[in-house]
């Protein structure tokens, strides 16, 4: 079971959202900590400047972006449409 931490600004940007995708956002997160559902969640490893940090899908516009700290221990740090890669 993967521990985590949220960003203030993950929580801030997570009240911002509608509360049927919220809902969604939960399930998912209750999905991420069981390492063995990654691969339904489409966990991947991100490039450029965003090298070392990963992601996944809560549908398909909005994104968690996230980094390992270690096996078991992740950081959530931000939740956002595809945009949140130019920011």
């Amino acid at each position: 079971m993967i521990e985590l931490e949220y960003a203030p600004k993950f929580l801030r940007q997570i009240y911002k959202l509608e509360l049927n995708i919220q809902e969604d956002v939960l399930k998912k997160i209750a999905l991420f900590r069981d390492t063995k559902n990654h691969r339904s969640l489409n966990v991947h490893k991100l490039h450029g400047r965003y090298k070392g940090r990963h992601a996944f899908y809560i549908t398909s516009k909005i994104r968690i972006l996230f980094q390992y700290q270690n096996p078991k221990f992740a950081s959530f740090l931000a939740i956002d449409d595809h945009d949140i890669y130019k920011r």
